[in-house]
């Protein structure tokens, strides 16, 4: 099974392997909970991203809106470009792209 993982703090935060349909259910609870524990601010670095899909995409969707309604200003560094075609072809970069 793939694998992906969180880490760092505090400060910016890392993600790192598949961010894919596969690894969306483990990621989504710790996503969730460092957006809790980041405060007003919270910077989420995207360069350990070796894969990621359309699964991938709607869950870092989901944490911008989960982080809008925390108030707290979630900022992804570093997309990998598979991630950004993946945004550009669903018209989603400028969610992205904060």
């Amino acid at each position: 099974m793939p694998e992906a993982s969180i880490s760092g703090g505090p400060g910016p935060l890392a993600l790192s392997g598949e961010l894919t349909a596969d690894t969306v259910p483990q990621l989504y609870r710790t996503g969730r909970r460092a957006i809790e524990q980041g405060g007003a601010a919270l910077e989420l670095d995207l360069a350990g991203v070796r894969r990621a899909d359309s699964a991938g995409l709607a869950l870092l969707i989901d944490w911008l809106a989960y982080a809008r309604q925390r108030q707290c200003a979630l900022r992804y560094t570093h997309l990998p470009a598979n991630l950004e075609a993946l945004a550009g072809l669903s018209e989603v970069t400028a969610l992205l792209r904060g």
